[in-house]
């Protein structure tokens, strides 16, 4: 009966443990990105910043392939938290009104857990 209960309990913590060590990149974490869109060195507000889970290399730009985006404040600041650890691309797309141009690039990052990296998104025409 005592093997039967240990076996018992080695099989729900493996569960456990698998379950918890197998979570994917996104939402429902404790780390975070946060930067400035820019244009060699020039901030750009309202540029739109679309990241990719699980992605540490350019997954294109069809952003629909995306998994959310948020859209840079009048400094130009973006940020992403609540995120799990683990690599993510950052995508960015907008329009610098110094050369009257559509700009766009991006950055792989990979987030540790409970850690807040700071980040800027570079975009070019």
């Amino acid at each position: 009966m005592k093997t039967r209960s240990l076996l018992s309990t080695a099989v729900v913590l493996f569960i456990l443990i698998t379950a918890v060590s197998c979570r994917k990149e996104g939402p429902g974490g404790k780390s975070s990105v946060t930067g400035l869109a820019v244009h060699h060195d020039t901030p750009i507000p309202g540029c739109v910043i679309y990241i990719k889970y699980n992605a540490k290399e350019f997954p294109g730009t069809d952003v629909s392939k995306y998994d959310a985006s948020v859209v840079a404040d009048g400094n130009a600041r973006y940020e992403f938290k609540d995120l799990r650890r683990g690599d993510y691309y950052l995508y960015g797309v907008g329009y610098d009104a110094n050369i009257s141009l559509p700009v766009t690039g991006g950055v792989g990052v990979t987030l540790k857990y409970n850690k807040e990296k700071e980040l800027n998104v570079p975009v070019t025409e």
